[in-house]
């Protein structure tokens, strides 16, 4: 039976890259001379540290690095910035942000149920942060990838493993 997996995962190798290059820019800059500005990748990849003098110098930070993942070729989307701003000392302050991989158990709900309201002829299975999707015809597949990459424009989510 032909299926897919809709996933998310972004390229780390891309993501090391960037944050590289945004350390790199900020530390040339000549409005971050001085500063405790910097950017850092966490353990294994999956969170990105930014460090500042004040809110809008993290912001700063921040726009660096989201620049330098789209050139790179890694979906902004990936990030979620949604960690708040904590102050380290002094006026210091910094923000962790994380690199989403994987669908969670939310999102996954909302492409299922999305799939079975569809009224293709198609399955979505939940498999762990996997979403897999199997039918009788490839051309239901590609409807279904079709709907998928419409309805759910919130995450940059990719297609794997398309069997016949």
């Amino acid at each position: 039976m032909p299926s897919f997996d809709a996933v998310l995962e972004p390229d780390l190798v891309e993501v090391r890259n960037a944050v590289d290059q945004a350390g790199k820019e900020i530390g040339t800059r000549f409005d971050f001379k001085g500063t405790s500005a910097k950017v850092e990748l966490g353990d294994k990849g999956k969170e990105v540290t930014l460090y500042g003098d004040s809110d809008f110098q993290l912001g700063q930070v921040k726009d660096v690095l989201l620049a330098k993942l789209a050139k790179r070729g890694v979906d902004v989307r990936f990030v979620d910035d949604g960690a708040k701003v904590e102050k380290i000392g002094g006026d210091k302050v910094k923000q962790v942000l994380r690199i989403k991989a994987g669908i969670d158990a939310e999102h996954a709900k909302k492409m299922q149920a999305l799939v079975k309201q569809s009224k293709l002829k198609v399955q979505a299975a939940i498999q762990g942060d996997v979403v897999r999707v199997s039918g009788a015809k490839r051309d239901d597949l590609q409807a279904a990838i079709a709907l998928l990459r419409k309805e759910v424009a919130d995450l940059p989510l990719s297609f794997t493993n398309f069997r016949d």
